[in-house]
This record gives C-alpha cells, sequence and structure tokens, in this order.
C-alpha cells in the first residue's frame, strides 16, 4: 500500500472525539472450466478506505476510493455529520472504549505463493479435474473452479492504532452432475465452494485434487442407482462437510448479539436465544463444546484483530452443552450486557463492520469413526450439503445433502440418494450421542455468508468431528 495512511490522518481537520481509518486492498483471480473447457479467466481489483468518526456518543462512516486528501477529508466530514444526525435518535451512547487502541500484525501462512502456478498451470489442472470427474458417459457436466484472494488491509486511529493485517485466500469448486433417464444426480467436492482456506497454492496439489475428482465421479454414478432416503426417525450421523451447515446456521446465526437486540430483523431475520439464556440455557447435550476461534492456522476466517481493534482469541460460546458467550461486538456486548467476542467484521472497505461469524468451531471428542458406526444398529449417514431452509428465528430446520449411507447392525451398507433430514435447534442438539475424535474432524469454509443492509458477504471458516444424533426425523425426495 502506497498512501501513507498514518499522514492522512494527521492532516484531516475535524474534531471528534475518535477517528478510525481501514485501508482495504483486495484482489481476486478466478479460473473456471466447464466440460473440460476454459470458461473464466477472471481477474479484479478493488482498494479504498472506510472512514469512522466518533461524535456526540454515536459513530458515523463514509467511505471512498479516491485516495487523496480532500476525498479523505470530505468523507471524514460526512461520516461527522452522520453522528451528529444518529445522536439524536441514538439508542446508546458510545465512548472511545469501544475501540480500543490496537497495535500489531498478521499474515496468512502459505507454503506456496501465487505465482508458485502458472495461468496455464492452472488453467490445465482445471481442465484435467474436468477431464477426471467425467467417469463415464453419464456423466453430462463437469465443473472445476478455483479462486484466489489476496488482501492488504491496514488500521489507524487517533488513539494511536496501527494494524497490518494481509490474507491469502484459496477456494475451490469441483462439480460433475450424472444422468440416467429421468434421474439427475450431482456430486461436489464436500459442497458448494466448501474448500475454502488460508493457504497458498499448495491447496492445488494435483496429486490430491485429482483424487477427490475421482471419488467425486464414481460416487455421482453410485447415486443414479440409489434407493431414496427412507422417511423415518433414527440416528442420524453427519460426516463435517454437513456439520459446516448445521453449526454455522443453528448456532452461529442465533448467537450474533446483533440479531438478538433486534438490529437484523427485517433483512436477516432474529434470534429465537434471548439475552437471559446467556449463562442459563442448555443449548446441547453434555457433549457439545463450541469454540470461536480467528487464530486457527489456515482456517478461512483467521485474523490478528478484529475492525474495532479487538485482538482476536479463542472463546467458548457453548461448553459442555451451556451457552456461555454471544457472538458481539464491544458495541453490542456494551448495549446487551452479554460477554462476546472480537467478531467486528466488514466484507471490504466500503461496508460499515458489524457482529459476524468468524471461526466457529465445534471441538472433537473420543470416538473414532469405526467406534461410532459400529454402535449404532440402524441409522443414516449423511454428506455434503445440498440445500438449506431455516426460520427467521433460527430455530426450525430442514437441510438437504448430496450422499448418505444407510447405517445396519453397526455396518455402513447401501448408498442413498436425496437424503434430508429436519428438526428444531435446541432439542436436535441435545439429541448429541456421540462426538468424533480429532481423527474425523473436517476443516471447511464458505466465502458468502450474507448479512446487513447493504448486504455483506463475508468469509466464515468452520471445523468439526463427525457427529452422530439420536431421534432425527430423515427423509427422502428432492428437498
Amino acid at each position: 500500500m502506497q498512501f501513507d495512511l498514518h499522514q492522512a490522518l494527521e492532516d484531516l481537520k475535524l474534531t471528534a472525539d475518535w477517528i478510525g481509518l481501514r485501508q482495504v486492498n483486495e484482489t481476486t483471480t478466478t479460473r473456471y472450466a466447464r466440460d473440460s473447457k476454459p470458461q473464466t479467466n477472471g481477474h479484479s481489483r478493488t482498494q479504498g478506505v472506510m472512514v469512522e468518526v466518533l461524535a456526540q456518543g454515536q459513530f458515523g462512516y463514509a467511505a471512498t476510493n479516491r485516495l487523496d486528501q480532500p476525498s479523505l477529508q470530505a468523507a471524514a466530514e460526512q461520516a461527522y455529520q452522520q453522528a451528529i444526525a444518529a445522536s439524536k435518535w441514538a439508542v446508546h451512547a458510545f465512548t472511545a472504549s469501544a475501540r480500543p487502541q490496537a497495535v500489531g500484525q498478521y499474515h496468512s501462512p502459505l507454503l506456496k505463493p501465487y505465482s508458485f502456478l502458472s495461468v496455464g498451470d492452472l488453467n490445465h489442472l482445471l481442465m484435467q479435474v474436468c477431464d477426471t470427474l467425467k467417469a463415464s458417459e453419464r456423466v453430462v457436466k463437469t465443473s472445476a473452479l478455483a479462486q484466489i484472494v489476496e488482501t492488504e488491509q491496514k488500521f489507524v486511529s487517533s488513539n494511536g492504532s496501527n494494524v497490518e493485517q494481509t490474507f491469502f485466500l484459496v477456494g475451490t469448486d469441483f462439480e460433475a452432475t450424472a444422468q440416467d433417464g429421468s434421474v439427475i444426480q450431482k456430486r461436489t467436492d464436500n459442497g458448494m465452494l466448501a474448500r475454502c482456506y488460508q493457504a497458498g497454492m499448495e491447496i492445488l496439489d494435483p496429486a490430491a485434487v485429482l483424487a477427490r475428482a475421482k471419488q467425486i465421479g464414481e460416487q455421482s454414478l453410485e447415486l443414479l442407482a440409489a434407493e431414496d432416503c427412507p422417511t423415518t426417525t433414527t440416528h442420524l450421523v453427519l460426516a463435517p462437510d454437513q456439520m459446516m451447515l448445521q453449526i454455522h446456521e443453528s448456532i452461529g446465526h442465533p448467537l450474533e448479539l446483533d440479531r438478538i437486540l433486534g438490529d437484523e430483523r427485517n433483512y436477516a431475520g432474529s434470534s429465537f436465544v434471548k439475552l437471559s439464556d446467556f449463562g442459563q440455557l442448555v443449548y446441547g447435550s453434555p457433549l457439545m463444546n463450541v469454540t470461536f476461534d480467528p487464530t486457527v492456522a489456515g482456517e478461512f476466517a483467521s485474523y490478528a484483530f478484529d475492525d474495532a481493534g479487538l485482538p482476536a482469541q479463542r472463546e467458548y460460546l457453548i461448553k459442555d452443552g451451556m451457552l456461555l458467550r454471544g457472538l458481539g461486538s464491544l458495541e453490542s456486548q456494551t448495549r446487551a450486557e452479554v460477554p462476546g467476542v472480537a467478531n467486528f467484521r466488514s466484507s471490504s472497505w466500503n461496508r460499515a463492520a458489524i457482529d459476524r461469524m468468524a471461526n466457529l468451531n465445534l471441538e472433537p471428542g473420543a470416538t473414532s469413526f469405526a467406534e461410532m458406526i459400529e454402535s449404532i444398529e440402524s441409522g443414516v449417514y449423511m454428506e455434503s450439503n445440498r440445500s438449506w431452509s431455516i426460520d427467521d428465528y433460527r430455530n426450525k430446520f430442514q437441510f438437504g445433502c448430496e450422499y448418505a449411507r444407510l447405517i445396519e447392525n453397526g455396518t455402513l451398507t447401501k448408498t442413498l440418494k436425496n437424503p434430508n433430514y429436519r428438526g428444531i435447534t435446541n432439542p436436535f442438539w441435545r439429541g448429541l450421542t456421540q462426538v468424533g475424535d480429532r481423527s474425523t474432524v473436517g476443516m471447511y469454509g464458505t466465502p458468502y455468508c450474507g448479512k446487513g443492509e447493504p448486504n455483506q458477504a463475508i468469509r466464515v471458516g468452520h471445523a468439526s468431528p463427525v457427529c452422530a444424533f439420536a431421534n432425527v426425523e430423515v427423509f427422502g425426495g428432492v428437498a
């Protein structure tokens, strides 16, 4: 970043209680192949500065993509006027304690930089993936996508903050669609764009990538001949790639404090959780331990500081089944009088930070996958999310998966297609009967968690072991 953000802050002529400047420079490269032919070779860049001002107890915001002092001065004045106008309708008066001084750096871990693979090499690999996905002529469509994002972020403030964070993000998505007459089945690489990480081009190791592509293609054919998932109430075993969605929707979103406070009701919904539930609500079984942890190396939403300057650290949201703290920034914590975490995050330079999930993980237990299956007389094992539906309170849900296996007398038997399940959040998690050990843990992510007005699509990471639940309604057919 060539622009001197420190000098720009010093040169601002504005009387305010606190001023913050957050500069973001982000480049995105997208390579996409369909049916072994290149379709997209995209490259984009966005950069700008968010100016944040505290005046008369309220925060005001304005952004500019023109990196010159007059533009920043104009944005700062606009943010100041916004704060003054908001003070007439304030629900809470803030102080600069909501923006603590932050000094430090963060860099994504990577073994191989983007330059390790040329454009030609990456396109060739994606075409190889398509070739491998096409396990038969009955595979009627194949696709392979790789997205590389490089982000530089700098934050300075009038109370001495000085934070630099750089992120290197790699995501892939592989799909095979198979057809036999009127039967159509799609199999993906653990769900849509689920393989998203903070890492280098080592994520695109050809041997590992092509081995996964081979399995995806073969399983798409396997599903064509499979029976529909039965309709019954039974034990349900979920793989980590579906646990990602389960954690995201029925833990992450309902624990966001701004939802509970009512800030999101008109757009993204509220929550069944009440402020009085923290420290009181038995959210799930004693086997349920959920952490907020932006410190995990390589997970998609890792960082050292959130966008308010709060240091990121590992915190238990739920411990031994008991709800302890919410996903709320310093602003929400102050308003709600509930403990929160360092999760004040924005999706870009032109968005104000709000309460967001980051890395939200279910901690492993002590049961191997083999032991888990062997202990179940009758049940269904499901992988890879295909569809989701959950009410505005994040309470009642219905999720569909791509691939399933029947569990009979402690053994995984025949493949099932179109598997779905439904439940209610607390009874479902209270039915958690087994949690897999570390050998069963999978780590995934999504770049498209949407929330806020104007909308912000943000990056989230989830890690989980395989888990077993009792008395779950499962059913077949298209959800």
